[in-house]
């Protein structure tokens, strides 16, 4: 598996042949000029998952890629975008992508709930190769290779990240979703994700616009 992070949550990930794109939202950069993409995938409708002001030139250079989301954001964006529902699996020519979850992390109580749809790439065999739950802690029902856990985000506090990445318990897991803190606090919270993850998960960090074989 081959990863690329663009900062925040959006990841470029090659998996057995494929390559998919996710959440290229407002506080990411470098994934402009990418093409050959399999699929664009987006878990919600949030500008810094989804930027209204890049994504279509993005898509405009990537004509054969499929545009996969969560229901609401499909329902925005138009009939080119394919809403994936928990439960629903698309076949991509041998990788198979599973959605999960179906709703985004409260952030207070109140506002509105939206869809969240949680990305679950693999094979019939093993499903949850590599995990991008988007805005929510949603765990899944199989053994996770690769996760790309949230590290810090108005929803969510330092201890229920912890909670979450050892509730999911993957062969090694990065951190995504900081976006929203300036760069010296970075090392606050990998340092918790790394000191208290379980001791058979492997915790690294891909900073911005890095890459890597995991």
């Amino acid at each position: 598996m081959h990863v690329a992070h663009f900062g925040h949550s959006c990841v470029l990930v090659e998996l057995n042949g494929k390559k998919i794109l996710f959440d290229p939202g407002a506080f990411s950069h470098g994934f402009e000029g990418l093409t050959g993409l399999d699929a664009i995938a987006v878990t919600h409708q949030h500008a810094d998952h989804i930027d209204p002001h890049r994504i279509d030139p993005l898509i405009e250079a990537n004509p054969g890629a499929r545009l996969l989301s969560d229901p609401q954001t499909a329902e925005l964006r138009g009939a080119a975008w394919e809403a994936l529902h928990a439960g629903n699996v698309v076949d991509l020519d041998g990788l198979r992508i599973t959605g999960g979850g179906g709703r985004h992390a409260v952030i207070h109580p109140d506002l509105p709930v939206i869809d969240n749809t949680v990305f679950q790439l693999g094979t019939a065999a093993n499903p949850t190769q590599f995990v991008h739950p988007g805005d929510s802690l949603w765990v899944p029902s199989t053994p996770v290779d690769v996760l790309a856990v949230p590290a810090a985000a108005p929803w969510m506090k330092i201890s229920e990240a912890v909670d979450y990445l050892r509730s999911v318990a993957p062969r090694l897991a990065f951190p995504i979703h900081y976006g929203i803190i300036a760069e010296q606090a970075w090392g606050v919270y990998f340092s918790r994700l790394d000191e208290m993850r379980k001791a058979d998960t492997e915790f690294t960090v891909l900073r911005p616009e890095n890459d890597a074989e995991l």
